[in-house]
């Protein structure tokens, strides 16, 4: 029965509009409009992100229409323009996002499951050049089976040379114990803008000092920069994992913009014996990741690692 009331207890909670604090925030830094499935987000008065919600296709949260701080974007855009972008896995790789392909043997990646919202559970606040919210959700399968309850934290900052993103995410199983499975597709994700991949001339490179998306495949890497230039634009993604997370995080990276932090699929990324990630019924999981938007000519992603490892701490 703890399941039970521990989700009548999040669903009997006030679903109120999302509540945006700017009380403290001059005409600049970041600003929030919401709409029924999502945010759009603006810092210094330029579009850099939306925050999607709910989506009839793309059944779980993530970010697209990601800009660098100069205007540069940076994730492909959403949907792929045909004759522009590559159009392939366009329900996949929506921008910026956390995806699993084997969660108790249902498929959030692919969307035969979802994970659908239920409320904010922190409102919108814009304060001290930070945005910080918070969600709640349910992970349901195709046969409308709830598996257990999914709490993210977001928190977005204003950096000399870029803004990032903090994404924590904290998995509470029900009845049953949940499992994360060994795939490829499991974990923290990104797709970079068509004229940043390496297929155009961009370039990855890895914590390690590893480069190209065959290079850094499969290897360990507290980070991975994904980064091109776009007209006379330059910039991109470095997307980061926790030293605390309860293991380091092997990457699944293609030269045609896919890069992904994985710390769950062992034996997929051909790194050791088939892993089973297990929450006992009633217990909790959490992992943390972040991503750095950057188009600064000094920008040194080892430093913003450095940056975040030291600030953030589950």
């Amino acid at each position: 029965m703890q399941w039970l009331l521990l989700l009548v207890g999040f669903l009997c909670l006030p679903q109120c509009l999302v509540a945006v604090s700017q009380a403290s925030e001059p005409s600049a830094g970041f600003r929030v409009q919401e709409t029924p499935d999502r945010l759009v987000i603006t810092l210094d008065e330029k579009q850099i992100a939306d925050f999607v919600f709910r989506d009839e296709k793309v059944l779980r949260p993530y970010f697209c229409r990601v800009h660098a701080k100069g205007g540069l974007q940076v994730t492909r855009s959403h949907p792929p323009v045909p004759g522009t972008d590559a159009t392939d896995h366009e329900t996949m790789h929506p921008g910026i996002w956390l995806g699993f392909g084997d969660l108790s043997g249902t498929d959030f990646w692919r969307n035969k499951g979802r994970i659908e919202h239920i409320r904010f559970a922190d409102p919108v606040l814009v304060k001290n050049g930070r945005l910080s919210f918070t969600t709640e959700s349910k992970l349901v399968t195709a046969e409308n089976r709830l598996l257990g309850l999914l709490t993210c934290e977001f928190l977005l900052t204003d950096e000399h040379v870029g803004w990032r993103l903090v994404w924590a995410a904290t998995f509470r199983s029900m009845e049953s114990e949940l499992t994360f499975g060994d795939q490829e597709e499991m974990g923290f994700g990104a797709r970079v803008a068509t004229p940043l991949t390496e297929k155009n001339g961009g370039l990855i490179t890895s914590s390690t000092g590893l480069k190209t998306a065959a290079a850094t495949w499969g290897q360990a890497a507290s980070w991975c920069d994904y980064s091109g230039r776009s007209g006379d634009q330059s910039g991109g993604i470095t997307l980061m994992a926790a030293p605390e997370n309860f293991r380091q995080s092997w990457w699944h990276n293609r030269d045609y913009g896919v890069f992904v932090a994985n710390p769950f699929g062992r034996a997929a990324m051909k790194q050791g014996e088939l892993s089973a990630v297990k929450i006992e019924p009633g217990q909790s999981f959490k992992i943390r990741f972040a991503a750095f938007i950057h188009d600064a000519a000094d920008y040194d992603p080892a430093v913003a690692f450095d940056h975040f490892a030291k600030q953030f701490k589950i």
